[in-house]
């Protein structure tokens, strides 16, 4: 069956929190906070029941890293003085989640995050806020797993020492 082409607006929310860490302690602790995927013991599972008590000692927080840039490096030589690192951040078990019901949920999943200085030297994270990502797929199911990951979102600033914003706080 072939469907027509669509174009879905839908709204946003970025947040921008600041951290007490200088830029290398904050980076360090958010890559400890959120480990890498370990794809190779993943690919290993047997069974559905496996990879998800893998995941619980692989993202003891509810994420994992599959992606990081050095934007430092990568613009190294460039007129931008940033010190930045781009992250991609989730769960591929809580992900599951939402793509058994819209397989396009994986545009937002995993999730972006920034990691990088201010003009005044501050330390910054940046995320688009997962519930509002979410609930744009207009499925109870797969918004209900976005207010989850909003939960999530403000334990990990929270650990990372930040203030958590006002629209994380009461996520579930």
């Amino acid at each position: 069956m072939t469907t027509p082409s669509s174009a879905l607006d839908h709204p946003a929310r970025r947040l921008v929190v600041s951290l007490p860490a200088p830029y290398e302690a904050a980076r360090e602790h958010y890559e400890t906070l959120v480990p890498e995927v370990d794809l190779a013991r993943f690919y290993q599972m047997a069974s559905w029941t496996a990879t998800l008590e893998l995941a619980e000692i692989n993202a003891p927080h509810g994420f994992m890293r599959y992606y990081r840039s050095d934007l430092t490096a990568v613009m190294a030589g460039s007129p931008s003085f940033w010190q930045a690192t781009q992250y991609l951040m989730g769960n591929h078990t809580i992900a599951e989640r939402m793509f058994r019901h819209d397989p396009a949920v994986m545009l937002h999943a995993p999730l972006r995050t920034l990691l990088y200085t201010d003009p005044d030297g501050d330390t910054r994270f940046a995320i688009d806020q997962p519930s509002l990502l979410f609930a744009s797929y207009h499925n109870p199911q797969i918004a209900d797993v976005g207010l989850e990951l909003d939960a999530l979102v403000a334990e990990l600033i929270a650990l990372l020492g930040g203030d958590v914003p006002r629209q994380l706080k009461g996520a579930r």
